[in-house]
């Protein structure tokens, strides 16, 4: 009896066959496969080595063949491009061997994938956990790959995709498009290689939103980011992590706990598709109140926590003012002291109960007219008094007072939403709110931790300062 070996040659050059599978075509007698490959293994078939090949779509008929001559006792080797196992021919031959009841030895040589070489052009798009879909409804019904791409979508996988496009089916592609763009931001990585490994060799990188389906063909392998990946010295790169460690940080048992809900919660945001720096900071509001609604409520001028963040890291100030010692309590102290910033509450100052009572105001109002006095410039960051940050406004619409940005978060009944209307009427002020009632010492200290650690923000690396 005879011995049928399943063999994937790669994706289309002599570079790219391993040398097992190389070893394997020039010890078979026989080399069965599609009429196009033979272009690639020519060099191995051995001197007087028979050749049987066929074209599209007879891959039944090849498998067939095989095992006409194997049974006849000959060494058989079927090829397959990429890997045999990946929609090849690896488990057509396995369940006819199961059909025929067949006493053929098989086995099964590795080859390298076609997503597999189009990702090394690419970059490193697959660094973390993915999958494959093929588009191709032949032998799979349309509505189980809509699942399936549904699925690879919400799950946040860096997903593969085989088949995309051809003459008679080109609509699929862009419902792929649609799907992922309602679970991933529009600047997620796309890249996309066409005759991986061959002459016509085509590599592009793009995003998702710019991503265009005519561009694809039934020679052209797709590879989606996931939610960590980026570009980069037009390379498209995947963490393995989804932080950055180094030999000098390692993460805490907290610190690892808190990445992972990050990640949790950036794969359920309703809009994940927002500016970096406001995505950040909402990851920690949510994170410390375990409130989805903070999507509604969040506000944050474009580009202002960079720019306080930058204005601190930067030595232009180095000082924070809180209305509540509560809020200074919560700020992490490791963070100040990377940063050479100072917290301050005046609540606890005994200037502050005199000038109360001498004005007729309340305390956290007579703690911020003293901070303003000595502090102009400082990060203000309020969590529960409203009338101490429309007292803030008052002074900085009177030239008293220009803080480098404000957190405004008070919470409550009296006031509250009216001191946020105060705040953000500011204009050019770099800001960052809680809207409406809800806010909280917690939630204003959060916040300014997440502009102390904004340079974390990138690889969504959180809690280094626990």
């Amino acid at each position: 009896m005879g011995k049928i070996i399943i063999a994937g040659i790669g994706p289309g050059c002599e570079e790219d066959i391993t040398p097992a599978v190389g070893a394997a075509i020039a010890m078979s007698d026989v080399v069965v496969g599609y009429k196009y490959y033979f272009a690639f293994i020519r060099k191995w078939i051995k001197e007087g080595g028979e050749c049987v090949d066929s074209g599209m779509r007879k891959e039944r008929e090849r498998a067939a063949v095989a095992f006409d001559y194997a049974e006849q006792g000959k060494t058989v080797c079927v090829i397959s491009s990429g890997d045999a196992g990946i929609y090849g021919m690896a488990p057509l031959l396995w369940e006819m061997k199961r059909e025929r009841n067949a006493a053929v030895e098989m086995e099964v040589l590795p080859g390298i994938s076609a997503f597999q070489k189009a990702a090394a052009l690419l970059g490193a798009p697959i660094g973390h956990d993915f999958c494959v879909i093929s588009l191709s409804d032949l032998l799979t019904p349309w509505e189980k790959i809509e699942r399936r791409i549904q699925a690879a979508a919400t799950a946040d996988f860096i997903t593969a995709v085989y088949n995309p496009k051809s003459e008679g089916r080109y609509w699929q592609l862009y419902r792929l498009k649609e799907i992922f763009l309602q679970e991933r931001a529009g600047n997620t990585p796309v890249g996309f290689v066409r005759q991986a490994g061959r002459p016509e060799e085509e590599v592009k990188l793009t995003t998702l939103s710019d991503f265009d389906p005519e561009e694809m063909d039934m020679f052209t392998v797709v590879l989606i980011g996931n939610s960590q990946s980026y570009q980069w010295q037009h390379k498209f790169i995947t963490p393995r992590g989804y932080y950055r460690a180094t030999e000098e940080a390692s993460t805490k048992p907290g610190q690892e706990i808190m990445i992972r809900s990050f990640r949790t919660i950036a794969s359920e945001l309703r809009n994940p598709d927002i500016p970096f720096d406001r995505k950040w900071a909402l990851l920690h509001a949510i994170h410390t109140t375990a409130d989805f609604d903070m999507e509604n409520i969040f506000y944050a001028d474009e580009g202002a926590v960079e720019q306080i963040y930058k204005a601190l890291s930067g030595g232009q100030v180095d000082t924070i003012v809180t209305d509540v010692t509560m809020v200074a309590s919560g700020i992490r102290k490791k963070a100040l002291e990377r940063l050479g910033v100072n917290v301050k509450c005046y609540l606890g100052d005994p200037r502050v109960e005199e000038m109360a009572l001498k004005w007729n105001i309340t305390r956290t109002q007579a703690g911020i007219r003293l901070a303003v006095e000595e502090h102009p410039d400082a990060l203000y960051a309020f969590g529960n008094a409203p009338t101490a940050l429309m007292e803030l406004c008052r002074l900085i619409r009177q030239g008293k007072a220009n803080p480098v940005g404000v957190v405004g978060a008070p919470v409550g009944f009296v006031n509250v939403k009216e001191s946020k209307y105060m705040l953000k009427a500011l204009g050019k002020l770099p800001k960052i709110m809680i809207e409406g009632r809800k806010g909280g010492s917690n939630l204003a200290a959060t916040l300014v931790n997440a502009v102390l650690c904004f340079d974390d923000a990138e690889q969504l690396w959180p809690g280094r300062d626990l």
